[in-house]
C-alpha cells in the first residue's frame, strides 16, 4: 500500500481535504466493492437453486399410490417389522478402521517433512511417539477381545 502524501486539495465548496482522506475513501470503496461481487454471486446462486426446485415442483407428476408411499431399501419390499438387531462389534470394527485410516493420513506429511534438511531426528522421534500411541491403542483393543471375529 503506497504511503499517502499530505497534499492539500480544495474542493468545490472551498473545504480543504488531504490526499490521505481521499486515498482511504478509495480503498474503502474498493474493499466493499469486492464484497458486493461476492454477495451478488451468493444471491444469484440462491436464486438459481430456488428456480430449479420450483421448476421441478411444477413440472413433476404428482400421483401418490400405496406402492410409492411404501418404504423400501435397495428395491426390495420390506418384510416384517423395521427394527433389526445389529451387533455392536461391527461398529467397533468400523470405528477402528476410521481411526487407523485417519492416522495413516498423518504419515504422508511426516514423510515429506522427514525428507527436508534439518528435520530428520526430531521428526523421527515424534513419529515413533505417535506410532507408539497407536500401538498402545491396538494392544488395548486386542486385550479386550475386540479384534476377534466370532
Amino acid at each position: 500500500m503506497p504511503e499517502p502524501t499530505m497534499i492539500v486539495a480544495t474542493g468545490t465548496d472551498g473545504a480543504a481535504e488531504t490526499a490521505g482522506t481521499v486515498l482511504a475513501t478509495e480503498y474503502a470503496a474498493d474493499y466493499f466493492e469486492s464484497y458486493s461481487v461476492v454477495g451478488l454471486l451468493a444471491v444469484v446462486g440462491v436464486l438459481f437453486v430456488a428456480v430449479a426446485f420450483g421448476a421441478g415442483r411444477l413440472l413433476r407428476p404428482v400421483v401418490p399410490t400405496p406402492e410409492k408411499l411404501m418404504t423400501y431399501e435397495c428395491g426390495v419390499d420390506p418384510v416384517g417389522e423395521g427394527w433389526a438387531h445389529t451387533q455392536v462389534r461391527y461398529y467397533v470394527y468400523a470405528f477402528l478402521y476410521v481411526i487407523f485410516a485417519v492416522d495413516s493420513i498423518f504419515l504422508f506429511p511426516w514423510a515429506t517433512v522427514f525428507a527436508a534438511p534439518g528435520y530428520g531426528a526430531a521428526t523421527l522421534v515424534e513419529m515413533f511417539i505417535f506410532l507408539g500411541f497407536l500401538a498402545v491403542g491396538l494392544l488395548y483393543a486386542y486385550k479386550k477381545g475386540v479384534l476377534t471375529w466370532t
